[in-house]
């Protein structure tokens, strides 16, 4: 690569070294939360992300998807142009390789990254950690009884599955609407300046099985178009809960039901209902699948449509390498201090019972 002939060998030496003093910086700041809450996440980050966000927010498509398939296009053409010089070089090679990580490794940490190292948010919240089996119980009883009253109160028929009756991008805006609200309760929750965009890899998102992702280098939320309306507003509300510097995938879970659950319309509030009682109903599976089926059997008919709804558009894009995706996303998160991994996300129902407990359904 032209980047590579431009510098000299001992420079790009230092730089793909850097990598290892870089690692050591993070080991040691996993041990200091306190200090990356207020010197990053709430010091310098909110500047870095506003950055971004302003100088790329009013472009209509995704930059960050733009860039991903760039450089894998020039790595492809990189890689058929000098594999014979590679072939010859390994050890340089090798070492520009490294180079170029250390500098993503720079840049995403700088970015992005130290946000996974943050307080945890039930401290920002002043919420307990942790539930018994029985507040579980009663908690997801309480929501199997609101979902189905929000499902016949819009429907007038507990048999008929709930339509959205908004597009993606009114439900973009009603989002949005709903953090100017949050953001008033909670001032770590403001968000200006958006950047919340479609992404152009939707299709490839759902075979993957993800509902979105940020883009730690552009600072855009990008969200699955493919998903249907019933889920639609909560993943927005999650990828905007990334983009304000909430790495766990329990927190942004949290963040996206609750700026749901506080919009004013009727259709939000049913949907941050039933994705809750999904997650309870989940946890409860785990401990007791008869249990969890019973509960299940009590939703109406109509809000077991939708939950068959989405269950029916998962399965149309099952394929063999979902399991191999995710297992390099649990890999991911577990290297970034979500020791559950995958499963972390799952840790919001103890974020779901804390705060309710506090806030009475």
């Amino acid at each position: 690569m032209v980047i590579f002939r431009a510098m000299k060998n001992r420079l790009r030496n230092v730089i793909a070294f850097a990598i290892f003093p870089q690692i050591a910086l993070v080991v040691w700041l996993r041990q200091y939360p306190e200090f990356v809450e207020s010197w990053y996440s709430q010091g310098l980050y909110p500047h870095i992300s506003a950055f971004f966000r302003i100088l790329y927010g009013w472009i209509p498509f995704s930059v960050g998807d733009c860039l991903y398939v760039l450089l894998s296009l020039t790595t492809i053409w990189y890689l058929f142009k000098h594999h014979r010089r590679i072939r010859r070089q390994t050890l340089e090679f090798l070492r520009n390789v490294t180079l170029v990580l250390s500098v993503a490794y720079f840049c995403f940490h700088l970015l992005w990254g130290f946000n996974y190292y943050r307080r945890p948010l039930y401290k920002s919240l002043e919420l307990e950690e942790g539930y018994s089996l029985a507040e579980l119980m009663a908690f997801t009883e309480q929501l199997v009884a609101r979902t189905n009253r929000m499902q016949l109160e819009l429907t007038g028929d507990s048999l008929q599955a709930v339509q959205v009756p908004y597009n993606r991008d009114s439900i973009l805006r009603m989002t949005l609407s709903g953090y100017e609200t949050l953001g008033q309760a909670y001032p770590n929750l403001q968000y200006r300046h958006p950047s919340v965009k479609k992404s152009l890899f939707s299709t490839m998102l759902t075979y993957m099985g993800y509902g979105g992702y940020l883009n730690p280098f552009t600072n855009e939320a990008q969200v699955n178009r493919k998903i249907p309306l019933f889920r639609y507003p909560v993943i927005c509300g999650h990828e905007i809960g990334h983009q304000l510097g909430y790495s766990a995938e329990n927190e942004t879970n949290f963040i996206g039901y609750l700026v749901t659950a506080s919009s004013k319309d009727p259709y939000f509030r049913y949907a941050a209902s039933a994705y809750a009682t999904s997650y309870c109903l989940s946890e409860i599976r785990v401990r007791d699948p008869e249990v969890s089926a019973k509960l299940y059997a009590g939703f109406n008919k109509g809000v077991q449509a939708n939950f068959m709804e989405l269950e029916e558009f998962w399965k149309g894009y099952e394929n063999p390498m979902e399991p191999v995706f995710k297992s390099v996303f649990n890999t991911f998160l577990k290297a970034n201090n979500q020791v559950e991994g995958i499963r972390s996300y799952n840790r919001i129902v103890s974020l779901l019972i804390t705060f309710h407990k506090k806030h009475p359904l």
